[in-house]
């Protein structure tokens, strides 16, 4: 994964805000099956590659065989890959989510990405949220053109 291309802050950390609007997956997401998701791979079936000469891999294909519980069919391939295809109609091995009725947390932390420190405010609403960020972006613009 690529680093973030950040410009280099010139004032100290504690001269920062973040604004953060989360939902946490714990609290915000719910894990449902294939069908609520209307996945692919339960729709149309799936392959499944495995490189059985390493200890991942070998972990893996006797998972998929002996205890998965999915039904399917396996074969080395000319690589020596193993090739598990899984029929239409069962559920896959991606986690699916969809989002719980619950509001997000509308965050106002000091400092930034270089240290986020405490929370300074909680706002009950995105509409207080984004007037505490606009009054902010208001002051900053009023201290640039004061010098």
């Amino acid at each position: 994964m690529q680093p973030i291309n950040r410009a280099q802050p010139v004032l100290p950390v504690t001269a920062m805000k973040t604004y953060q609007i989360l939902a946490p997956v714990e609290t915000h997401w719910r894990q449902v099956p294939c069908t609520a998701d209307n996945c692919p791979n339960h729709v149309h079936g799936w392959r499944s590659y495995v490189d059985e000469s390493t200890e991942l891999g070998r972990r893996q294909a006797h998972y998929v065989r002996t205890e998965s519980g999915r039904e399917c069919t396996g074969w080395r391939n000319e690589h020596g890959i193993t090739e598990f295809t899984f029929p239409a109609g069962q559920q896959c091995f991606d986690v699916h989510r969809e989002r719980v009725e619950r509001p997000e947390h509308f965050l106002v932390r000091a400092g930034d990405h270089r240290s986020s420190l405490e929370i300074l405010r909680r706002h009950a609403s995105a509409d207080d949220w984004v007037d505490d960020f606009a009054n902010h972006q208001i002051e900053i613009a009023e201290r640039v053109n004061r010098g």
